[in-house]
């Protein structure tokens, strides 16, 4: 799934508020351990959480997905009622120097709290980084 310009919700200089990662260098994601958890009405991903994504504007295409041996157990969401789904794809955004472009979303479970891992690509650079929902996870940076 693709998450256009128009699926910005903010935009921010600061993106390492709130405990936020950086990522690959042009992405702010959510921190290490995340605590809310809610039930959600999708008897296919009974759980939520939601937590935005930040990227560095005018980066070049941003990827993040689910591994495959995770997609049974999670799934993720970012943009404006978009659809919980495996993979996402950021389109580059211009914007001002120095403004980092926010998105609303987060993670979607079948139980209330998982170790779940996601990879971000950025060009040819990739990097897996875990989240805590609901749970923390050992070793998470």
């Amino acid at each position: 799934m693709r998450v256009g310009c128009d699926q910005i919700i903010d935009r921010t200089a600061r993106p390492l508020a709130g405990g936020y990662r950086r990522v690959l260098g042009v992405i702010a994601a959510p921190p290490a351990y995340i605590p809310q958890v809610v039930e959600n009405d999708d008897p296919s991903w009974p759980f939520w959480e939601k937590s935005g994504m930040v990227i560095r504007a005018g980066s070049t295409p941003i990827d993040v997905r689910v591994p495959a041996k995770w997609r049974n157990r999670a799934a993720i969401t970012w943009g404006n009622g978009r659809p919980a789904v495996s993979a996402i794809r950021f389109t580059p955004c211009p914007s001002p120097t120095g403004v980092w472009n926010a998105y609303a979303g987060g993670f979607l479970m079948r139980t209330r709290g998982a170790c779940i891992p996601l990879v971000f690509e950025a060009g040819r650079e990739r990097q897996v980084v875990r989240f805590g929902v609901g749970v923390r996870c050992g070793g998470t940076r």
